[in-house]
């Protein structure tokens, strides 16, 4: 797929996520930062992954689980709408799923695993995908969005966390 979806694809809300994505070719795009964000984590150590930059911050931890379940949010909307379903698919409270999940229970290598494991979840489904199926809409709240839209906020939300976690997590860690 090698288009760019349009305003009137997705909620303005997910520009922010939309416009950070560099590239065209939004496999391309999903297998490169895949691999670009597990290299910039790899070897971070249990301590490190407990750092959060102020106290009512995740922790890095978080950080990571938080997308690895917003892909999933995501990649199952983009289920629903490249499969021709219309229904309207509900919101989901990220500072709930984060509390209630206690990330920091969990190894840092095992939520990093879970990261690699839901990306390639993300990149066999696009691979099913036919050239028709990229414009097709569910709806998202009140807004109707394209599976190209929603590819393309699974990989502008990682960039979004990727540059925070270099700029006020990893800077800081020793």
């Amino acid at each position: 797929m090698s288009a760019r979806p349009v305003s009137s694809e997705y909620n303005p809300y997910f520009h922010r996520y939309i416009k950070l994505v560099p590239e065209d070719n939004i496999r391309e795009v999903l297998v490169n930062q895949h691999y670009d964000t597990v290299k910039l984590l790899a070897g971070l150590s249990e301590t490190a992954s407990l750092y959060r930059y102020d106290s009512d911050k995740w922790t890095i931890k978080e950080v990571v689980g938080h997308i690895s379940d917003t892909e999933r949010v995501m990649a199952y909307r983009l289920l629903c709408a490249s499969r021709g379903d219309t229904s309207v698919l509900p919101g989901f409270d990220q500072d709930i799923w984060v509390r209630e999940t206690d990330f920091n229970r969990i190894p840092f290598d095992q939520i990093l695993s879970d990261f690699r494991i839901v990306r390639d979840a993300t990149l066999s489904l696009i691979g099913t995908l036919s050239e028709d199926a990229w414009s097709r809409r569910s709806t998202v709240g009140e807004y109707p969005t394209s599976a190209l839209a929603l590819a393309y906020i699974i990989a502008g939300h990682e960039l979004h966390h990727r540059t925070i976690l270099e700029e006020r997590y990893l800077s800081h860690i020793s």
